[in-house]
């Protein structure tokens, strides 16, 4: 017992991060009140609250984009919503808002792979018509919501198991996304997961995330500018792990289970998903198994020793030589200008 008294000890005095600023509303009620950042409040058990009010002035509503802002704001979340307000605000085009909690959900997803086959959700709710007609025909979504959880509120996580109605069919491919959110997100590594994740094996551009952490209007401004970026060039990035690997993992799946995934399995073979199946590629599963035949010869070994690296490396550096030369001619028309 006194082995543990001692090791708690040495924790609690050389180890134990000390949190200066997380002082009891009393202690924040007695700090100098220049010292006290005017934006923030210290609730009943002595957190200190961000607070946000809208600065961001109003933007001509000049660009022809149509941008579906999909919330799950209630009652008392003033930070999101005056995120909301700054990014329409500041966003050059139209926005619509759609509140997620106005909406009359009849359940959530019940798993009866009803839609598998025809497409249509089993409730009568009208969601699956909703969904496609008013939130996946903009030609952007921003998701907004307040961290409760580790995730949302309960209507956005109805929304997500809502949306199987779509089956494993990436509809919105190729439009950007972006999110508002309200709470420490730097902290919620699983969500930071989620939203990239989400993007990519959607075949959506993440425009970017903005919080109010820190410099919330920067961070929106900053938001609003990416996102009208992205729709004027239609921006895109090559797909990451969670890109390649979701899909790929959705592809077996689909392909294996085509005869009751039948809508899922035609959108597969219309859009090219099944071409990279490496079990079509014989010709190149032939030529390795003669490499690997003559690698078998401890001659053959001895003469390629050292010269596996450059093989590996050859198609890189096609690309980086068509990339120089795709440069030098552009110096070249810009010095004849």
């Amino acid at each position: 017992e006194s082995w543990l008294e001692q090791i708690m000890f040495e924790i609690e005095e050389n180890y134990w991060p000390t949190q200066p600023d997380s002082l009891s509303g009393s202690d924040l009620l007695e700090r100098n009140p220049e010292e006290t950042n005017p934006a923030q409040k210290a609730d009943d058990t002595g957190k200190t609250e961000r607070i946000y009010r809208s600065t961001l002035p109003e933007t001509p509503k000049e660009k022809d984009y149509d941008v579906v802002i999909v919330t799950c704001c209630g009652d008392g979340e003033e930070n999101l919503r005056e995120m909301i307000r700054d990014f329409r605000r500041t966003l050059p085009c139209s926005t619509r808002v759609i509140n997620l909690r106005e909406f009359p959900f009849g359940g959530g997803c019940l798993g009866c792979l009803s839609c598998a086959v025809t497409g249509k959700c089993v409730y009568k709710d009208g969601f699956d018509t909703y969904l496609r007609e008013e939130i996946q025909s903009g030609d952007a979504i921003v998701y907004a919501f307040s961290i409760e959880n580790h995730y949302a509120h309960s209507t956005m996580k109805e929304y997500d198991d809502r949306q199987f109605c779509n089956g494993h069919r990436t509809v919105t491919q190729g439009s950007p996304v972006a999110y508002l959110i309200s709470g420490d997100y730097s902290r919620e590594r699983n969500l930071q997961m989620v939203v990239e994740a989400r993007s990519e094996v959607g075949g959506n551009y993440l425009a970017g995330v903005a919080t109010d952490e820190g410099d919330t209007a920067g961070a929106i401004q900053a938001l609003a500018d990416h996102l009208i970026f992205a729709l004027e060039h239609k921006a895109c990035r090559p797909m990451n792990f969670y890109g390649v690997g979701g899909t790929k993992i959705f592809r077996d799946l689909i392909y294996t289970m085509q005869g009751l995934m039948k809508a899922d399995h035609k959108f597969y073979k219309e859009h090219g998903i099944y071409d990279d199946f490496p079990q079509k590629n014989r010709g190149t599963i032939w030529k390795m198994k003669l490499v690997g035949g003559l690698l078998a010869v401890p001659a053959v070994q001895e003469k390629m020793k050292g010269q596996l690296s450059g093989v590996i490396v050859e198609p890189y550096r096609k690309v980086i030589a068509g990339e120089e030369s795709g440069a030098q001619a552009e110096e070249q028309r810009d010095n004849q200008k």
